[in-house]
């Protein structure tokens, strides 16, 4: 049986005709730089997401590029972040001259520690308060402890730019004026970067980002940011970059986005289908250690995108060998991500080498992401526990 990681095929199947509809509209239009259709997506993002305004970038990387730029951070400061996540929040910190600094991560969750945020920041109040900004990542598709970490920002009076690249319409738990609600990814911090790549849950027919915000002045700014810093056109008063989504991107988007909560649902159904087929195969505990869902258990947690599985991630011993194994047996599956972020060759400088993260560190060498996509079957659910369990039968 082949079991592909992810396999975009059944999903252009069933919205191809709505697909190539609202493409070719956008060629007909012959507008083919933002216009209606990325105006009629950032409403929609932001209405989405809860926020007041949402703003189309090229690549969730160039939504993270943007804010940095549009909140002035550059040389000599350090962006406080997480070592174990995708190359674009490092890289970009460095491509505005800035610096990150790492803090460890959650072992149950992934996502930054909020113990350790606390202790940077006030470790960097004591050295002259460098921090610029605060960048956690929701990874894999569940937020991070946005109430710690919003909180902890608010004291020290740093922005929050929320990387929601895996994690558009995921929830969590957050109080507001001492009461606890449901909040979605980029809806927390100062902003929210988001990631449309193909895989992702919301993913385009190419590269696509969006920004949200509440913040009216920051959105203002980024507007600028994406278009070469113009306000108006041909008068330039910053620097900024070419970051506008393309409208055909948009238009599939919009087709897209009326799906997306019945796609995550499917996602969640898939994550309890492998619980109980890992279990039921004896590995839980043994072999396997099953991805958290840290916000399950708060009260009315059901009703909530309280994770919405943008990858399943296990960890397990010899995953290198297992990983082979699987490929070998039609199982697509794969390491997010083999190399923390300090150990990066192109970071260069030693003081990075020789920190340790053993959270983050011990997750890049046991971690393997199963496929979680919507359409998969339970046939194939079964068929990738079970050759999990040969495998480890066989040791």
């Amino acid at each position: 049986m082949k079991v592909p990681l992810l396999d975009l095929k059944p999903q252009l199947a069933a919205l191809r005709p709505q697909i190539l509809e609202a493409v070719t509209r956008v060629i007909d239009s012959t507008g083919y730089i933002l216009g209606p259709e990325v105006t009629g997506l950032e409403r929609k993002i932001a209405q989405y997401c809860g926020t007041g305004y949402g703003l189309g970038l090229s690549s969730g990387t160039d939504a993270l590029l943007a804010a940095l730029m549009s909140l002035e951070i550059g040389q000599g400061d350090l962006v406080l972040t997480t070592p174990y996540t995708f190359f674009a929040t490092m890289g970009t910190i460095l491509r505005v001259g800035a610096q990150p600094l790492f803090v460890d991560i959650e072992p149950e969750s992934f996502n930054i520690d909020p113990d350790q945020v606390a202790e940077a920041l006030a470790t960097d109040r004591n050295n002259g308060r460098r921090i610029k900004a605060i960048i956690p990542v929701h990874l894999y598709g569940q937020c991070a402890d946005m109430r710690r970490i919003t909180t902890l920002a608010t004291e020290y009076s740093i922005p929050v730019i929320e990387d929601a690249a895996q994690a558009i319409g995921a929830e969590c738990p957050y109080e507001e004026k001492g009461a606890v609600t449901w909040r979605r990814a980029g809806s927390m911090g100062l902003c929210g970067c988001f990631s449309f790549f193909p895989s992702k849950n919301l993913g385009g027919i190419g590269d696509g980002g969006m920004l949200t915000t509440s913040d009216r002045h920051f959105a203002e700014v980024v507007q600028s940011t994406r278009n070469h810093g113009a306000e108006p056109k041909y008068y330039h008063s910053r620097v900024g970059g070419n970051f506008r989504l393309d409208p055909i991107q948009a238009a599939v988007l919009s087709v897209k986005l009326e799906y997306l909560d019945s796609w995550h649902a499917a996602r969640r159904r898939n994550a309890s289908r492998y619980r109980k087929l890992f279990r039921d195969a004896g590995l839980v505990g043994n072999a396997v250690a099953l991805p958290q869902a840290v916000y399950a258990d708060v009260p009315c947690a059901d009703q909530h995108n309280h994770h919405i599985y943008n990858q399943f991630v296990i960890l397990v011993p010899e995953r290198d060998k297992l990983r082979q194994y699987l490929q070998e047996h039609g199982v697509g599956c794969e390491i997010y991500y083999p190399l923390c972020l300090h150990q990066q060759e192109c970071l260069g400088p030693e003081q990075y080498k020789r920190q340790s993260f053993p959270v983050a560190q011990q997750a890049a060498a046991s971690s393997l992401a199963l496929p979680i996509f919507p359409e998969l079957v339970d046939e194939q659910l079964v068929y990738v526990v079970e050759t999990i369990r040969e495998f480890y039968q066989a040791r």
